[in-house]
């Protein structure tokens, strides 16, 4: 009976949805896992199948010898010069579709960097932007790039993504359509791009909080946005968010997957991945970018 694996409870993933979203300091993180787990050995050991397992990021090869990746530096907005990951498919037919992706409140981490991979094999180029570049870039700890994100200001991220569409859209290779996917913190940044650049033309979000209703009728691109249906933190806004794009005539799709966490589709947290609707989710997105950036 030892030897089993410690039991992981809905209760025990939403404290460390708290804990992520600086709602919880570590300590009281802890001391909360603690109390669930009935004592601080099985606290530690269930701590780290919570977090996310940088060992496990890479589903596609850094090295995948059909794709062509580099890190790369160009123009942000008021100066900034932005990093990022760039990922083009070799042999390309013809000129390609955008997409930016947006990482998750940990920063441009390896599991971003693999999705991106993953966006360049389904015929994409695909650009992985390190929105902590204006403070020199995503830090190895992941508690230090947490905290980070509480000084960025959401004007100057949409600025800076706004930058980022228009380096994608004209490296060699381009087709000068661009689209974004962003995961929890880049959901919501996803969002906020739309409504503040009229020149996205799609938007992918995961999991992201919404943009105010009265922001709503400056969206021009068409929206799909994917749900974990134990999310109650951020599902709580999606029916003011729906009534919003809705009255306004805007293009857009919403996908609950019921039974799966905020960060579904993460594949490096064992506790909060959903293969099933993972899987499903990005399907939907390919499908989503191929319509629409063309």
């Amino acid at each position: 009976m030892d030897n089993e694996a410690p039991k992981i409870t809905q209760a025990m993933i939403n404290a460390y949805d708290e804990y992520t979203h600086l709602t919880l300091d570590r300590r009281r993180f802890m001391e909360r896992l603690t109390q669930l787990a009935g004592s601080g050995a099985a606290a530690a050991a269930i701590a780290p199948m919570l977090a996310a397992n940088s060992a496990k990021a890479d589903i596609v090869p850094a090295d995948d010898d059909r794709l062509t990746a580099e890190d790369v530096t160009y123009p942000g907005a008021n100066g900034v010069t932005m990093k990022g990951y760039l990922v083009r498919p070799k042999n390309a037919s013809g000129p390609l579709g955008g997409v930016i992706v947006i990482h998750e409140n940990r920063g441009l981490n390896n599991h971003i960097r693999d999705v991106s991979r993953r966006m360049a094999l389904e015929g994409f180029n695909a650009l992985a932007v390190d929105f902590l570049s204006p403070q020199g870039g995503t830090p190895a700890d992941e508690d230090q790039a947490r905290q980070m994100f509480s000084s960025l200001d959401a004007a100057d991220v949409a600025a800076n993504a706004e930058a980022s569409r228009v380096y994608l859209a004209g490296i060699d290779g381009a087709n000068g359509k661009v689209g974004a996917v962003g995961f929890c913190w880049g959901g919501g940044t996803v969002n906020n791009f739309a409504v503040r650049s009229p020149n996205l033309n799609a938007g992918v979000a995961y999991y992201g909080s919404q943009p105010k209703a009265e922001d709503v009728p400056a969206i021009g691109a068409p929206l799909m946005l994917h749900y974990g249906g134990l999310d109650e933190r951020i599902n709580a806004g999606i029916p003011a968010f729906r009534e919003a794009l809705e009255k306004n005539g805007k293009t857009f799709e919403i996908f609950v997957y019921e039974g799966a966490n905020h960060a579904f589709n993460n594949d490096t947290s064992a506790a909060r991945y959903d293969k099933a609707a993972a899987d499903l989710a990005w399907s939907r997105t390919v499908d989503f970018f191929k319509k629409n950036l063309s």
